[in-house]
């Protein structure tokens, strides 16, 4: 399906340097924001305290965080848990408290602004537990991009596999640089929305990398840089479909998820911008440096030249 068909290649390989500066710049700054400033883990990575709490009618959460913040609490979490009824709320443990002294103070908070709070359950997450997550997501992060580099060199070329993967983390480094930079909580949900977005961003390569394959195998006289920009050039429809529908449902959840879906969704749409500018514009210059050539996807057939010596025997 195509909205729109471009007859004359855009040059992009053109300018294949300056992307790839850009894209350097751009991590370094990453990179800086994160050694500097570091993540700003949520409750599930630091260990906190967790309060269930029923209502008799429908919470209204934005009254219950407004209650929590007036009390003087900071970095909670608060959202519904298994009914509009029910509200689980998670707030970091404050020096000098227990856990159960801090769910008196909270339910006392709640009470003030919105009666009929019952307190449910109050427990306590150490820090252990958000030790395994960070080591648990982690991993898991590691074993996706492994998984995506052998598919690619099995499907393409291990010149297409370094170069999606460092496309792909140069999305995930600047997407937790962004966190990093305006200290957004990071938690589960945006640790999923990351991975959601390494997948996301090599679907698109793995496009583009198919018509590369497909053009060096069917047209014969073009350079390896013209064969590049004929690829980007004749998926930019499909592009711009794939992605601006994806971003409109994303950009839903910005609006109208509320808190909770707010930095999932925020994770989501820096990787849907920066997906299609490394998979287009970081990827494909990676390529061409690699060296990939028309012979690397062309059967070599041998061929029987049959002539004759100066003794006019067959050789």
């Amino acid at each position: 399906m195509e909205f729109f068909r471009i007859k004359k290649d855009i040059p992009f390989m053109r300018h294949a340097l300056t992307f790839n500066i850009i894209s350097l710049i751009t991590f370094l700054l990453a990179v800086f924001f994160l050694a500097t400033k570091g993540l700003h883990l949520s409750v599930e990575f630091t260990g906190g305290t967790l309060i269930e709490v029923r209502y008799p009618q429908a919470a209204e959460l934005e009254k219950v965080r407004g209650a929590l913040a007036e009390a003087g609490f900071t970095d909670f979490q608060a959202q519904n848990f298994g009914s509009s009824q029910d509200v689980l709320i998670r707030l970091p443990l404050r020096s000098g408290e227990d856990s159960n002294k801090q769910g008196e103070q909270v339910l006392a908070a709640l009470a003030a602004a919105t009666p009929g709070a019952v307190k449910q359950r109050n427990e306590y997450v150490g820090p252990q537990v958000g030790k395994e997550l960070a080591e648990n997501g982690a991993m898991a992060l590691l074993v996706v991009v492994i998984g995506i580099m052998i598919y690619l060199a099995f499907r393409f070329e291990w010149r297409f596999s370094v170069s999606a993967i460092i496309a792909n983390l140069h999305d995930v480094i600047i997407i937790l640089g962004f966190f990093a930079a305006f200290q957004w909580e990071f938690s589960l949900s945006v640790l999923a929305a990351v991975l959601a977005v390494l997948g996301y961003s090599v679907n698109e390569s793995v496009v583009v990398f198919d018509r590369v394959r497909e053009t060096f195998k069917k047209v014969r006289g073009l350079t390896t840089p013209q064969v590049l920009d004929h690829a980007i050039t004749s998926t930019i429809s499909r592009t711009i479909i794939t992605h601006a529908s994806t971003q409109v449902m994303v950009l839903s959840m910005l609006i109208f998820g509320g808190e909770t879906l707010h930095y999932f969704a925020m994770a989501l749409t820096i990787g849907i911008c920066f997906g299609i500018y490394s998979s287009v514009l970081v990827a494909s210059p990676l390529v061409m440096w690699l060296g990939v050539s028309r012979e690397q996807f062309i059967n070599k057939q041998k061929r029987v030249i049959e002539g004759a010596n100066e003794d006019g025997a067959v050789v």
